[in-house]
């Protein structure tokens, strides 16, 4: 039993090491492994602890911060002094702001973000997770303060810690900060109108003039009266909306605030994207459907001519930045996003994979809507 507890630290020390470098990468990769730092990004904006210009900053250091703890565990300087207590501290604090996520959201509701996109774990399994690994961590400080001596080379921390931080701003360049997209677009004007609100007419849908003066002729015939009709676009008040500077999808130029249309926000890859737009391509069929057209975000863009391959459509499309996507779509949101405008105003807006994702039938029902 002696000789098994022997190498019960080590054992902890390696799980340890392992945990922290595990979801140091993952915050770095999509479900599909390919290399994606912007959703941690993202999920930091979204908790209110950075905005688009300072996130870069923010996750990569706290990235950084989670090799280098990872990689101390390997070495014995300062473990009970230094690494032990600041890994629980930091575990302790994780935990607090999990305990207010699932007071807020429920404790089965959403992805935490430890492990990134790559294993979504609910903010009741990061709970536990972190107050296993602070037991093991209990045992393990217990355990080398009575039997190891420690290092005293903190030097070896410091250089641990600034070569991660390293190759983190190395590995990774930070993007340029983008204006905000209400600078780039004025949404003074815009409005929102709800599916169940009814839309007013600023005009009649025709317009027969019938006060021309009549044609006559210098014979016997009978002048006969003329009428004439001026087609005028129904609908509700043409306003500025925010996607009125979006006008190019491939060859094709598209007037976003005028007459009905569906803007998509998709992202190649994402399987519920392509899901939304293969009911999107039958939808479109029926006659009176509005202009679809496709705003990619540049992420995996080599997988759009698969995008329209498995969805059989092919809409128009444009791509644009990681940031001025999520802007545009707005911060708390998700793909697939699916807005539907009439002259500009925002009629329905979907989002999402959970309560407010798109459904073909009640777009049919919104559309069909007087």
């Amino acid at each position: 039993m002696s000789e098994i507890k022997k190498y019960i630290p080590w054992t902890i020390r390696i799980i340890i090491f392992a945990l922290f470098i595990f979801s140091g990468i993952s915050k770095m990769v999509s479900e599909h492994w390919n290399f994606q730092i912007w959703p941690f990004e993202r999920q930091l904006i979204t908790l209110g602890f950075a905005d688009w210009c300072n996130a870069p900053y923010f996750a990569r250091l706290i990235i950084a911060l989670e090799l280098a703890i990872g990689f101390s565990f390997l070495q014995k300087n300062y473990l009970t002094k230094i690494v032990i207590p600041i890994t629980i501290i930091l575990l302790a604090l994780f935990c607090t702001h999990l305990t207010f996520e699932m007071i807020e959201h429920g404790p089965f509701n959403g992805n935490c973000g430890c492990f990134g996109q790559l294993v979504q774990m609910s903010p009741f399994s990061a709970f536990m997770k972190n107050i296993i690994t602070i037991g093991l961590l209990i045992y393990l400080y217990n355990h080398l303060k009575k039997n190891e001596e420690e290092g005293r080379k903190g030097s070896l921390l410091i250089i641990i810690q600034l070569a991660c931080a390293l190759f983190m701003f190395m590995a990774i360049p930070i993007p340029p900060c983008e204006d905000e997209v209400s600078e780039q677009t004025p949404m003074e004007n815009q409005e929102t109108i709800q599916p169940d609100q009814p839309i007013t007419q600023p005009v009649d849908s025709t317009k027969t003039i019938e006060n021309l003066p009549e044609k006559t002729t210098t014979s016997t015939a009978t002048a006969v009266p003329v009428k004439q009709v001026e087609k005028v676009e129904d609908g509700p008040k043409k306003v500025k909306s925010k996607f009125s500077k979006y006008t190019t999808f491939g060859s094709k130029q598209i007037n976003l605030d005028e007459g009905k249309k569906l803007v998509c926000m998709f992202v190649p890859g994402c399987d519920h994207c392509r899901d939304a737009a293969k009911e999107i391509g039958q939808l479109s069929k029926k006659e009176g459907f509005p202009e679809v057209a496709i705003i990619f975000m540049d992420e995996e863009t080599e997988l759009i001519p698969e995008f329209f391959k498995v969805t059989q459509t092919d809409f128009p499309y444009q791509v644009i930045g990681i940031v001025e996507f999520w802007k545009l779509l707005g911060n708390d949101a998700n793909t697939p996003g699916v807005i539907y405008m009439w002259n500009g105003n925002i009629i329905k807006q979907y989002e999402g994979t959970e309560g407010n994702k798109f459904e073909a039938g009640d777009l049919k029902k919104v559309l069909s809507a007087k």
